[in-house]
């Protein structure tokens, strides 16, 4: 199957290019105007990735993530969400990577079958990087209401992860 799947992307690359050489379609300029294209995308988005990247260390590092989780655990405990699920809430918004390293975490700790790890990973698996792929997506545009939209992300989040929550516990 490994093998299958290593060929599929020049497989489509060579259908690409096939099909543009039917069509004549001048592949070389085609390219180069889209890659010319990528350029100040690539500025643009850059800046707000550096800035999520940084602050995820930074709540890392610093410890205030710990801190935070903390504060939050009566929050969490009301809405029915495990308090040892806390760090790996605040850091999925921010940070896919860091995630996987807090759930891995969370697994090696409570195993694998356990109420929290489920919780865990059906949290992580219906949740997105919130903050990063805000960045991605609003960096290109002019008029930006980024404000309301990571409310919004970030309320049915939290509301996702409560259902989860309550959903593994009948499994």
């Amino acid at each position: 199957m490994n093998k299958a799947l290593s060929f599929l992307v020049p497989v489509l690359f060579l259908l690409s290019f096939g099909y543009a050489l039917v069509k004549k379609v001048k592949l070389f300029d085609t390219f180069a105007e889209g890659v010319k294209g990528a350029i100040p995308l690539v500025t643009s988005v850059f800046p707000y990735i550096v800035t999520v990247t940084m602050l995820s260390k930074l709540l890392d590092v610093s410890g205030l993530g710990e801190q935070i989780a903390r504060w939050l655990t009566p929050v969490f405990s009301f809405t029915g969400i495990p308090q040892e699920i806390a760090p790996l809430l605040l850091v999925k918004p921010l940070s896919g990577s860091g995630a996987i390293a807090v759930l891995s975490d969370i697994l090696g700790k409570y195993g694998v079958d356990s109420y929290v790890a489920r919780c865990a990973c059906v949290a992580y698996g219906s949740s997105e990087t919130i903050f990063y792929i805000g960045a991605v997506y609003f960096a290109g545009l002019k008029r930006k209401k980024l404000t309301l939209a990571l409310w919004i992300a970030v309320l049915s989040y939290l509301l996702s992860t409560v259902l989860c929550c309550l959903l593994c516990k009948f499994m």
